[in-house]
């Protein structure tokens, strides 16, 4: 057992397909409001018209106010295009948000280039589109538009315009002092460019993991669901079927031989029977605890039925319960606890991740004291990586991402959901080798548990 392995229920569509790939919301499926980006180019408008008008009326600054002012009006206009009814509540994907951003880096760019270059101390601004841009579009995109960034300060830094000054004063900037503002900025593009994508893109990662996380509980839930559903029918439509068959059987005794309605009886009997066997098959399935998530049952049998679905022929599964006692010595009884669709969906993963790595056998063990319930899983597989257990729990971590069809979730979901009940895991290479996961629970705690609430009340 080397890694997480996908879970059950299908992925959202805007997930990686591996461990380290890009998610869509991080690629092709970026999705922005062009109404946001039409909001912040109104304010950077208003900046740049308010400084220039400022600098030029009330400073008294000698510069080219009417290329100046034509250079944002030029933007006021795209605004104006752009926030017409028709297109105010589009959506951009990545290309078209990347071209959007970078007239903003170019139109910055010939704004300074008019008012002195790097010399001019709202250079700084010129971080700010690609800052946006790391925190809503792609990789590639924010690498191609920190390049246009660094490329247009590095043009503004030796090809402007003269600083704008007034007669009672002339500034003129050391070429020590511009190759300094011009390295300075080109390593904060980089830097919070980069930082700030990294930090984005964890966190739509960690987003979409919880919603699988999410997706596999509300699956857990809707089968437990049916599965009362099943069993309360069963139990309510007992007696009506059995008064069906008594009347049933009194037909077939009591009518004629040759009547016409003698096979249609025959039918109904047999009919009836036949829901009767079926609807015993549903009860004897709520006996075993497998329908009503609210049903009371022994831990060890709670753990085999999470295990069960993912049993294959190849492997053996041996399931063992460890002696109960407490610190007299004396043997305590089993636990009964409810069944959890987390725990029943997190021990699923986890067994069922031991399972595909074992070459042979996989052992469960479960055991219990006065203060603790426990579940060992161990298989005799070749073990977590150094490089995944160092990081193991986080999402899309795997051991088998080159695969492509391993995303990684498998045991974030399971950590995440046994985390809900108050389970502790730990992952650890057995000493003969194969992986060992041991997950532990308060026994107050975990049979004291409420059964889990819908989400909808959980406050999803």
């Amino acid at each position: 057992m080397e890694a997480a392995l996908t879970g059950r229920p299908t992925p959202p569509d805007n997930m990686s397909a591996s461990g380290e790939t890009e998610t869509p919301a991080q690629g092709t499926g970026v999705s922005i409001s062009l109404r946001k980006l039409v909001l912040i180019r109104w304010v950077a408008v208003t900046g740049q018209a308010a400084a220039v008008l400022f600098a030029y009326f009330v400073l008294g600054f000698d510069l080219p106010i009417k290329s100046a002012l034509a250079v944002v009006a030029t933007s006021a206009v795209l605004n104006l295009l752009a926030s017409l009814p028709k297109s105010a509540g589009a959506r951009l994907g990545d290309r078209e948000a990347a071209i959007y951003i970078a007239y903003d880096t170019l139109q910055l760019g010939i704004l300074l280039f008019l008012t002195g270059g790097l010399q001019n101390p709202f250079a700084m601004l010129m971080l700010a589109p690609v800052t946006v841009s790391a925190t809503i579009l792609s990789r590639s995109s924010v690498i191609g538009l920190s390049g246009l960034t660094v490329i247009a300060i590095s043009v503004l830094a030796v090809a402007h315009l003269p600083l704008p000054s007034r007669g009672d004063m002339l500034i003129e900037p050391d070429p020590v002092y511009v190759l300094g503002i011009w390295t300075a900025l080109v390593c904060s593009t980089l830097f919070i460019s980069g930082y700030a994508w990294s930090v984005v893109r964890e966190a739509r990662r960690m987003r979409d993991a919880y919603a699988a996380t999410q997706l596999a509980l509300a699956r857990e839930q809707r089968i437990s669901a049916v599965g009362s559903l099943a069993a309360a029918a069963a139990h309510q439509l007992g007696s009506p079927l059995a008064t069906i068959a008594v009347v049933a059987k009194e037909l077939v005794r009591d009518l004629p031989k040759g009547s016409a309605y003698t096979a249609d009886a025959e039918l109904l009997l047999s009919q009836s029977e036949r829901c009767r066997t079926i609807l015993a098959d549903l009860s004897q399935q709520r006996d075993a605890g497998q329908a009503s998530p609210y049903a009371q049952l022994p831990f060890s049998v709670l753990v085999e039925a999470a295990g069960e679905p993912h049993l294959v022929p190849e492997i053996v599964m041996q399931y063992e319960i460890g002696p109960g006692r407490d610190v007299q010595g004396e043997a305590i009884e089993e636990p009964l606890v409810s069944r959890s669709p987390e725990i029943m969906h997190g021990l699923g993963n986890l067994i069922q991740n031991a399972i595909q790595f074992a070459r042979n056998d996989v052992t469960v063990t479960t055991s219990w004291n006065e203060d603790t319930i426990a579940v060992d899983i161990a298989d005799d597989g070749p073990g977590f990586s150094n490089t995944v257990l160092a990081r193991i729990g986080e999402p899309y971590i795997s051991g088998r991402a080159t695969l492509g069809q391993h995303m990684g979730l498998g045991i974030f979901i399971a950590q995440s959901l046994l985390e809900r009940t108050g389970g502790r895991l730990t992952f650890a290479n057995a000493a003969d080798g194969g992986g060992h996961v041991v997950i532990e629970w308060r026994r107050n705690g975990l049979i004291s548990m409420e059964p889990a609430v819908p989400m909808r009340e959980a406050g999803e």
